[in-house]
């Protein structure tokens, strides 16, 4: 991850300097804020008889926000703009808090048989395979976190419905507790 193009998840907050990308024309949108999931794992081995399984342990779930790709129209950049983009920020984190149990009980502590001719080759194609299985198993979330983001940007009315932007705000707040 390269800390100076993305940002993860803190309870610091975006500023608009954290935009970097150009506007895209052909968008609506007066700003857009690229965020998604990054994961990390660990991977362990064991004999089964004449065959070695792997299992992942330790899935952890990262919410991102990459500067590069996150775009404001400057002449229309106010702070209510700003906070409602923080709010897809902190929405993601929530749903992160909510998939990442979810997530480890599908993927962690089961045993996964391995490929290979010797153990080099089982251990290659163990960190692959774990990687295509959790790789597919977030495709599912990611497409949940755009429905969410989604559904948080029609209910707000993109921050300008204020009575609706303070019910997510309430939902937010309990992240910086």
């Amino acid at each position: 991850m390269d800390e100076q193009n993305v940002l993860c998840w803190s309870p610091c907050l975006l500023t608009w300097s954290d935009f970097k990308a150009e506007p895209n024309p052909i968008e609506f949108e007066d700003a857009y804020s690229f965020i998604k999931y990054s994961y990390t794992w660990t991977l362990i081995s064991e004999n089964f008889g004449n065959e070695i399984k792997f299992a992942i342990q330790n899935i952890a779930l990262h919410s991102e926000f990459h500067k590069h790709l996150s775009w404001v129209r400057m002449p229309l950049a106010t702070n209510q703009l700003l906070h409602h983009q923080q709010g897809h920020f902190d929405l993601a984190e929530l749903i992160r808090l909510e998939i990442t149990p979810k997530l480890k009980n599908i993927l962690e502590h089961k045993w996964y048989p391995t490929r290979g001719q010797n153990d080099e080759q089982r251990k290659q194609f163990a960190r692959e395979d774990s990687e295509m299985l959790l790789a597919k198993e977030m495709e599912k979330w990611d497409e949940y976190l755009l429905e969410k983001q989604q559904i948080y940007d029609m209910e707000t009315n993109y921050g300008q419905a204020r009575e609706k932007q303070s019910d997510y705000d309430a939902r937010f707040a309990q992240l910086r507790n």
